[in-house]
């Protein structure tokens, strides 16, 4: 039986979230990939296990992380059955949804119809009576703001999730998305959107100052761009990579010889700060306090403890925030 850690709080730093009351660990947990039934159950397992008793306290799903659709969500949900239930307390939990579910019309986007059908599966599926956080994955361009905010406010009240958040926002939508749940009076807390050095978009299109000036707190996936950056990559691509075994979210041709030149200079900047390349990017992104938390995924145990590491660290020089800048192109 498990027993968790009794020092789990001592190394993770908390962050408020936005101007709410819930705080989050600043590294959490993703199980968009290695959950699925193409994983290893017992893996699984240890890499909750390394989490939790490391002051991972969040962990973060969506429908249709697999393969197969739902697979994540069910086997996280033995996982708590078997070893977390009584820490469920401690635990914030989240899933999301928004992208293709199930077929024909009704599985998929943004309407009520989608969104409450797609949580009461969620829920079944991990075992829960209610989630912490639920997201609308992404924009709808065809279905009203109002109909799929009200349909996260009837989430709320009927007791099915205490917090919701959006995903893959744009800062206007986000404007108009937050006035709406203000008006309902629903505890919108959160944006979740790709964010790493290589992946400045969010600054780009406001949605980083916009977050802020609204209150919202800010939880970056992708924060190593797939493994990018890491020491994976550094001096080419490696037969196991997830570009070799998968490549259906990084491409062999994005890494040409101008990038990974880019990932060496990067890793010299880390190296001169006694971190790793990947420990750098992470605490590159916790150094704004625009940011609540960075969602790693992970294959082994080992690398949720290396992406912890990252904490200890977090603030640079004006002369490393230039020179990284310069280095991917962002100056």
């Amino acid at each position: 039986m498990y027993i968790a850690n009794e020092k789990r709080y001592d190394v993770m730093h908390y962050r408020r979230c936005g101007q709410s009351g819930l705080l989050l660990p600043e590294v959490s947990l993703g199980l968009w990939h290695n959950f699925g039934d193409t994983g290893v159950y017992a893996n699984m397992e240890q890499l909750c296990f390394t989490a939790f008793d490391n002051g991972i306290t969040h962990f973060d799903l969506a429908n249709n992380y697999g393969p197969k659709y739902g697979s994540a969500e069910s086997n996280f949900g033995k996982i708590l059955k078997e070893h977390f239930r009584p820490y469920r307390d401690e635990m914030i939990i989240s899933t999301k949804a928004g992208f293709d579910m199930w077929e024909g019309p009704y599985g998929n986007w943004g309407s009520r119809k989608y969104l409450i059908a797609s949580l009461d599966q969620s829920l079944q599926r991990l075992g829960l009576d209610y989630v912490d956080i639920f997201y609308h994955h992404r924009m709808d361009p065809e279905t009203p703001l109002e109909e799929t905010m009200g349909a996260l406010a009837q989430i709320v009240n009927s007791g099915k999730a205490l917090y919701v958040g959006l995903s893959n926002y744009d800062g206007a939508t986000l404007e108009k998305a937050t006035k709406i749940l203000s008006d309902l009076h629903v505890p919108f807390i959160i944006n979740q959107n790709r964010y790493n050095m290589l992946d400045r978009t969010i600054e780009e299109n406001a949605l980083k100052t916009t977050a802020k000036s609204l209150g919202k707190g800010l939880i970056c996936f992708s924060p190593l761009a797939q493994g990018l950056l890491s020491d994976r990559y550094l001096f080419g691509i490696p037969e196991d990579s997830r570009v070799k075994t998968d490549g259906r979210f990084l491409k062999e041709s994005q890494i040409d010889d101008s990038l990974l030149e880019k990932l060496r200079k990067l890793n010299d900047i880390a190296g001169n700060r006694n971190q790793t390349l990947a420990e750098m990017s992470l605490a590159w992104l916790l150094k704004d306090d625009e940011v609540t938390s960075v969602l790693i995924g992970a294959s082994k145990p080992s690398q949720i403890l290396d992406n912890i590491k990252a904490v200890s660290n977090t603030s640079f020089t004006q002369e490393e925030r230039k020179r990284i800048d310069e280095i991917t192109g962002k100056l």
